[in-house]
């Protein structure tokens, strides 16, 4: 396994680390993605441990707080040996979630006890903001991270699917003020999913910032698993769960150009997925996540692999993002002084 520290900090991580969304135990709603009940949890993250994960993922909206209980009772044996992080302010439905949502400094004093409450820990490793909040102040969630780090309760804090603009000026009020700063932002990143490279991971660079990537395999369809004459069946997975919402022909498109790379390789489709995130600029872990062993075992894998430079240009060209106002007017005559200096992948 390989490691590195996030964004700026000392906290050191497993370049894979491991994402619980599917822990859940009896009936559920969403039955296409939560799966893995207490045995199989168990068995899965003692697996990830023995591999050297030493980063665990969850929120506190996976099953209605079950994801946390199921890891947290997995990992209470190795609480000293690994990093967890959790997440809050996903908004709920209806009218008896107005309160329990969002980023208020009522809800988040509030989730934080409870997350700790069901992950079985005196304390949460990295504490995340789930997604923006449109209805409190940023200068109020950013105090209120504060005072959990500052209580102890939390040590780091990070956020989830937040805008470039956002960050950026949480870290300036987060630096105005003296307060607990960001750590990182776990963003989707896939050969389907590029967004972030065009202004998220160049201002995470420049605040010394981690990037962690959620759904690497984009809910499973870079695992090469899927055929058209599946898409078309009503009960797949993408017909009750799709969030992402992607192009499935250029999907098709790009697994095709994954599968002559993983034969040439003698690797799997799911690796060179994994393997082009661990080689981008910025890619801090990589959250892989399984139903089943033999999944957990292939993603694994991909931590020694390590892809060609034809292999990566090729994957690039095929899945390669359009510049946008105001750098698609401009960027052309970069390219030459990019070539020049060995960074044609930049621009």
């Amino acid at each position: 396994m390989q490691y590195t520290t996030l964004g700026d900090t000392g906290l050191v991580v497993s370049r894979l680390g491991f994402g619980a969304l599917t822990f859940a135990q009896g009936d559920q709603t969403l039955s296409a993605v939560y799966k893995v009940g207490a045995q199989l949890a168990d068995a899965l993250v003692g697996r990830a441990i023995d591999a050297g994960v030493n980063f665990f993922d969850t929120a506190d909206v996976y099953a209605d707080g079950e994801s946390e209980t199921l890891l947290g009772a997995a990992l209470k044996p190795h609480r000293d040996k690994v990093v967890i992080a959790t997440k809050v302010g996903n908004r709920g439905t209806g009218d008896k979630e107005l309160l329990r949502t969002g980023l208020s400094r009522r809800h988040i004093l509030w989730s934080v006890d409870q997350s700790l409450r069901r992950l079985g820990t005196d304390w949460i490793d990295v504490y995340v903001a789930h997604r923006e909040d449109l209805f409190t102040p940023l200068e109020e969630t950013l105090e209120a991270f504060d005072a959990v780090v500052r209580s102890g309760k939390v040590r780091y804090m990070g956020v989830s699917n937040w805008s470039a603009w956002t960050m950026s000026a949480a870290v300036e009020i987060q630096k105005a003020r003296g307060l607990a700063r960001l750590t990182h932002g776990q963003m989707y990143y896939s050969l389907l999913g590029r967004d972030v490279e065009r202004d998220i991971i160049p201002m995470m660079q420049r605040y010394g910032l981690g990037l962690t990537v959620w759904s690497p395999l984009a809910f499973g369809f870079l695992s090469g698993a899927y055929s058209r004459e599946d898409l078309s069946r009503p009960d797949n997975r993408f017909s009750s769960f799709d969030p992402l919402g992607f192009d499935k022909e250029k999907g098709f498109a790009v697994v095709e150009v994954m599968r002559k790379i993983a034969a040439a390789r003698s690797i799997s489709v799911p690796q060179v997925a994994l393997a082009w995130l661990l080689a981008r600029p910025g890619v801090t872990s990589v959250l892989i996540g399984a139903t089943k062993m033999h999944q957990l075992e292939d993603n694994l894998g991909a931590a020694d692999v390590t892809l060609a430079d034809a292999d990566m240009a090729e994957l690039d060209a095929a899945t390669r993002i359009d510049p946008i106002y105001a750098t698609a007017q401009w960027i052309d005559p970069d390219r030459k002084m990019a070539r020049a200096l060995g960074r044609a992948g930049r621009v």
